[in-house]
């Protein structure tokens, strides 16, 4: 497999990293990320969310390295260092929904062929938590699963919802599905927000450090969703919403303070699914994984006892990894 690159330097991550390309079967080319641990007791498949990278999950993969877990993690076409879908690299636009799940396809074949050591269990964040229940049902090879403010919807009014469709399908047939959507542009979030009023994380230097991260990367930015990337999401999760919902563990971590997933949408989908938990963190925001010191302690505590079962040596050891700044 060919080396693309990764800037260890951006990501304070685990020294021990390898990243991939991998061609897609649509023929987009993919970069694939995969943090090994000697002795794993096995490996986490990492889904990020929308305009995430790698680097971005650095610290996430140092904790679970830590605890004994590989990781392996993909951008996702549109975004990072993978190929980008338009003329505008900073516009997130995706044919359909169900296109990443060839990305998921060789997330999955290079970790098979690195010899990622089961079990496998996903972590999946935001977008990522769209496209990784989707894999769930399409039987992805985990024996978890945890879902990061899961996107099973959109942030939206429920009276807005039946007027957003519409609106998708109209420009859609009006051929301006590769435009964005109003309101938004070709500036990232994290560099434009001020952190006093930021919706991703309470944490100053968490939000400083994706913000560096991407003004001394600017390969990495990505900017607001296309109309098709909008109009294919709200169908994507409608679908869901109808389907059977997997019969495996599955562990769902929202914060109280969610702005950017609808928390509504993540309930109802809990309503239906007797082997999904869902635990709402007090004060948490969306960035759950990147949040403030105890909230990431928390995260992390709850996250790999589900993973664990009960094991007090795991649990005992945790607390140094899951705040380590």
């Amino acid at each position: 497999m060919e080396s693309a690159p990764f800037r260890a330097d951006l990501a304070d991550g685990p020294e021990d990293v390898r990243a991939v390309w991998r061609c897609g079967r649509d023929g987009f080319r993919i970069r694939v990320v995969l943090w090994p641990v000697d002795g794993a007791q096995g490996s986490i498949l990492l889904f990020p969310g929308r305009t995430e990278y790698a680097e971005k999950y650095g610290r996430v993969a140092r904790d679970l390295n830590r605890a004994g877990y590989a990781v392996a993690t993909v951008d996702w076409r549109g975004q990072g260092f993978s190929d980008r879908l338009t003329d505008d690299a900073k516009l997130g636009h995706v044919a359909s929904f169900p296109d990443y799940q060839i990305d998921v396809a060789e997330l999955v074949s290079t970790a098979q062929a690195d010899g990622l050591p089961e079990p496998w269990c996903l972590v999946a964040h935001s977008m990522g938590g769209c496209i990784g229940l989707r894999s769930l049902i399409e039987g992805l090879p985990v024996r978890k699963a945890i879902f990061s403010a899961p996107m099973w919807g959109l942030n939206l009014p429920a009276a807005v919802w039946p007027a957003a469709t519409l609106l998708a399908r109209l420009l859609g047939l009006l051929g301006v599905e590769r435009r964005y959507v109003p309101g938004s542009g070709p500036g990232s979030y994290v560099t434009e927000a001020r952190f006093g009023t930021n919706v991703l994380t309470r944490d100053r230097e968490t939000f400083m450090h994706m913000a560096r991260q991407l003004t001394e990367e600017p390969g990495l930015v990505l900017g607001g969703p296309s109309i098709g990337w909008v109009g294919s999401a709200i169908s994507e999760q409608r679908r869901l919403a109808g389907a059977p919902r997997p019969d495996l563990p599955v562990l769902t971590i929202l914060g109280s303070d969610e702005r950017v997933v609808s928390a509504r949408a993540v309930r109802r989908m809990h309503a239906r699914w007797p082997s999904a938990r869902l635990h709402v963190i007090e004060g948490a925001r969306h960035e759950v994984m990147m949040e403030v010191p105890a909230i990431r302690a928390r995260f992390m505590t709850d996250a790999l006892k589900f993973l664990e079962g009960n094991r007090s040596a795991c649990a005992a050891g945790l607390g140094a990894a899951a705040v380590a700044p």
